[in-house]
């Protein structure tokens, strides 16, 4: 809700820049989507190498 407010206060501001931020939103989400695809990939890996180190220390206190 906020962005569409924000998208309102620029449309009313300088309504040209309005309708080019409209037109060009899916091309840059589009544009970005791998980075995001890359950065859930190697935030899992991350995660797996946190849980392989804490691993023993997981096993010692079930034990």
């Amino acid at each position: 809700m906020t962005k569409f407010i924000l998208w309102l206060i620029l449309l009313f501001i300088c309504w040209p820049m309005a309708i080019a931020a409209l037109l060009l939103y899916p091309f840059i989400w589009v544009l970005l989507l791998p980075f995001r695809l890359v950065g859930i990939a190697v935030d899992g890996v991350f995660d797996l190498i946190k849980a392989i180190f804490k691993l023993p220390s997981k096993i010692l206190k079930g034990a």
